[in-house]
């Protein structure tokens, strides 16, 4: 029996290659889709999910009110962990980032990227495997342990267990070397132990809010009573203390400067949900995870509406074969047995056809993710097991069904095909088929238009030819006269810079255009306390980029002040303390009595991308705050584009022999960086609109055949008509209107989804385009010219018959 039935299904194809072959690539391609956002879908889940204590540890969010949300913490709350929060089994302050520096060996020398300063139980947080070592002994403030990788890099093939290597001007012992098998959001390359001394110089400090905290709960439901005890800590510590030094009672203090709540965020969650981005490997997009799998899944749903479609189209051609396999005995789970065999192994063809679309594609959609997915898990072939099931469900039991409900009588009798059962069927699905169609055309027109808005907004600065060059500071404040050294060695560096030929201007700051600046403060003036970004800048460096002052003047090095105590706030700075005319007034910096004097107001302009509002900010000479400098890690250059080439190999010349010559000169155009902060949104458009050609060659692939099986079937009709004098005109108008009204009911179906879809997405900017009827009018237009294009082309192809050919045996 299913020797005959994959005999009757070679029998169909082989009469049927064309539309086979567009069933097989509609089903193809859909499901190729979904197996894309599944390997993204997989990759962003598994970050902490092999880790064991993913339900009992968890990460410190502080709110300080303001939009000041981060996920840092004071110092001293771990002091007081032990007695005040018998619920925590275990505490770990890390850095929240990863810093880079150099490491060597015996004069071999390595740049590690990613370092991660924690406690002695780090690794009781984040437990990699040790192939090397203990993972309780491995760190103290004269030991590191490095990932496998880069102890391969550093070592090669000798043991580097308990060698000796230089960090950070001194000599530090390998204590163990781990392998990271699974993601997770801290993914070094070496741990280090040097966090201890920088908690125990902050332990009386509440204010300061700079390392990242980690607890270990004995129980994961009393979450919620931690977190009450610690806002109690901050509120006793904190507040009291602050409101009694200020003469003020704890109540008028909260509601003058806002009080310190936390969140504890799961590490399982902390990927994708958190409400920062303060850890190293960084936070998901969960909305972008959630539209790919969406757009994915409409995709197969039409794939399988079209196929469905075609199925029982092509049914009414196999009508008389039902009917005589039904005289000569055949049941109706016999016939739906074998259409449902027939789906299964056009499903089995889709599939091994999508997998080589993956494979093929996979490259470059790890490009445009910027990650390392493959097609190797084992949960991964259980999820197309599943999809190939759920396929094979939804595209075969309806045709199988409507098959076997034929009428042996009838269909032998030749009336089947004037039969309207099965006709709502393919209509329904027709029209879901528009539906989705309408989606895809409108929300890329939209999405385009609002990448287009970003791309070609005013960013109040202009970088051209400006070099962003790393630079890093070789003191701490450990160093005897650390200040003093930095200052000279940036001034040196700077006058080496400028003697380079074609460069114009040279200048630091503590901020990165393309980055919000990490440096905030509190500022006063009238009773009103607002939180500024410090900008501290070198001369000349707003005129560099451009940026406009609107009011005053800017920093010059002819006013001696100008170092000691001025200060220019841009507009945003200014409407928060709402000063209608600030040059001259001064502002209280740090929540102390120091004064600075308002010089000048800047223009706003955008240092996080063009999506992100604009913040408050405060524009300084760095030697104002005299330890400023120390934190500034940009020097930005401005270059004659003739000479560029050649001040870029003097520059690295230079870094290489003098500035730093241990660590790789680093640098980067100021407004290609800008780009790239709103780059995850292009790459969003460019998915709509890939997805969008993929949905539209779909829905062509469908109406293309179910308008030549339609017609088809309405040949003889066509041709009576004909013999009667019907034109051509007239017939083009009355086969082809029945598409345009389900493409006309489709489009209507999708307007309201997707504009609240749309309006859901357009959130995620500060600055954005208004949706108005233009994209519902283009994508209808579109929509209904693809759709007369390919139904008008069937039916007068299907004019143009030879008549006679179809009355001959009337």
């Amino acid at each position: 029996m299913l020797k005959n039935w994959v005999k009757i299904f070679i029998y169909q194809v082989k009469n049927n290659k064309f539309f086979t072959a567009l069933n097989i690539l509609g089903l193809s391609l859909g499901i190729a889709g979904l197996i894309f956002a599944i390997l993204y879908w997989n990759d962003e889940h598994s970050y902490n999910a092999k880790n064991p204590g993913k339900e009992n540890i968890f990460f410190v969010v502080s709110d300080l009110g303001e939009d000041k949300v981060w996920g840092a913490s004071a110092a001293p709350l771990g002091l007081h962990i032990p007695t005040a929060l018998p619920e925590v089994q275990e505490y770990c302050y890390m850095n929240s980032w990863y810093n880079g520096d150099v490491i060597s060996y015996n004069g071999k020398k390595e740049v590690v990227d990613k370092i991660t300063d924690a406690q002695k139980n780090f690794f009781s947080f984040f437990p990699f495997e040790f192939i090397k070592g203990n993972a309780e002994t491995a760190l103290d403030p004269t030991s590191v342990a490095l990932s496998e990788t880069m102890a391969q890099r550093l070592f090669g093939t000798t043991d580097p267990l308990n060698k000796q290597v230089e960090y950070a001007g001194k000599m530090v012992t390998v204590k163990g070397v781990y392998r990271i098998n699974n993601t997770s959001s801290y993914m070094p390359d070496m741990v280090v132990n040097m966090i201890d001394w920088k908690l125990k110089d902050e332990d009386t400090n509440w204010g300061n809010f700079r390392f990242g905290l980690f607890l270990k709960l004995k129980n994961p439901e009393q979450a919620a009573q931690v977190t009450k005890k610690i806002d109690g800590l901050y509120y006793d510590y904190g507040v009291k203390k602050n409101a009694l030094q200020g003469g003020i009672t704890p109540a008028e203090y909260i509601k003058r400067f806002g009080q310190t709540k936390v969140t504890l965020e799961q590490l399982k969650d902390i990927r994708l949900h958190s409400k920062v981005n303060d850890v190293p490997e960084g936070r998901g997009n969960y909305q972008f995870l959630l539209i790919m799998a969406g757009l994915s899944i409409l995709i197969l749903l039409m794939s399988v509406a079209n196929y469905v479609n075609l199925s029982t189209a092509n049914a009414i051609r196999r009508a008389k074969e039902v009917g005589v396999r039904k005289i000569l005995g055949a049941s109706k789970s016999n016939i739906i047995k074998q259409f449902v065999l027939e789906t299964v192994i056009t499903t089995l063809f889709a599939i091994l056809l999508s997998l080589v679309i993956v494979e093929i594609s996979l490259p470059y959609y790890n490009t445009f993710l910027g990650k390392n997915l493959s097609i190797n898990s084992s949960e991964f072939y259980l999820q197309i097991v599943f999809i190939f099931i759920i396929v094979v469900i939804l595209s075969g039991i309806l045709p199988a069904v409507y098959v076997s409900k034929f009428e042996s009588v009838l269909v032998l009798k030749g009336n089947y095909t004037r039969s309207k059962k099965g006709i709502w069927l393919r209509n329904a699905m027709l029209v879901s088929q528009f539906a989705i169609a309408s989606f895809f055309i409108i929300g890329s027109y939209v999405v385009n238009n609002q990448v287009n808005y970003m791309s070609n907004k005013q960013l109040g600065f202009n970088a051209g030819q400006v070099i962003d060059v790393y630079y890093r500071n070789p003191y701490d404040f450990r160093v005897e006269g650390f200040k003093k050294l930095i200052a000279q060695k940036y001034s040196r560096v700077k006058e080496q810079l400028l003697k380079i030929k074609g460069v114009e201007l040279v200048a630091a700051g503590t901020f990165k255009i393309g980055s919000e600046s990490s440096f905030q403060s509190s500022y006063s003036y009238n009773g009103a306390e607002v939180t500024l970004y410090n900008m501290a800048v070198d001369y000349n460096l707003l005129e560099m980029m451009d940026i406009k002052i609107l009011q005053g003047r800017s920093l010059s090095d002819k006013i001696s002040s100008d170092t000691i105590n001025s200060v220019l706030l841009n507009e945003t700075a200014l409407k928060m303390f709402r000063l209608k005319d600030p040059i001259g007034k001064s502002v209280a910096w740090g929540g102390s009595d120091r004064q600075l004097k308002i010089i000048g107001v800047v223009k706003d302009f955008h240092i996080n991308g063009p999506q992100e509002k604009i913040p408050p900010m405060a524009f300084y000479h760095y030697k104002t705050v005299d330890w400023m400098l120390q934190n500034s890690h940009d020097i930005y250059i401005k270059v004659k584009p003739e000479n560029m080439e050649q001040a870029m190999a003097e520059m690295e010349k230079l870094w290489r022999k003098d500035v730093d010559v241990d660590f790789p000169f680093s640098y980067d155009f100021v407004d290609k960086n800008f780009k790239r902060t709103y780059q995850n949104f292009v790459h969003q458009r460019n998915l709509f609109m890939l997805l969008n050609i993929v949905v539209i060659i779909i829905a062509l692939f469908g109406l293309f055949a179910l308008a030549s099986y339609s017609i088809q079937r309405r040949m003889k009709e066509i041709a009576i008509r004909k013999t009667q004098g019907a034109n051509t005109g007239v017939l083009l108008k009355d086969l082809s209107k029945q598409y345009i009204l389900f493409c006309a009911i489709g489009f209507a179906l999708s307007c309201i989804p997707v504009w609240l879809l749309l309006q859901m997405w357009l959130e995620n900017f500060a600055y954005r385009i208004t949706i108005s009827y233009v994209p519902f009018v283009t994508g209808f237009v579109a929509l209904m010219v693809l759709t007369l294009a390919v139904v008008l082309s069937r039916v007068y192809a299907a004019t143009r018959l030879h008549v006679l050919k179809y009355l001959k045996y009337e």
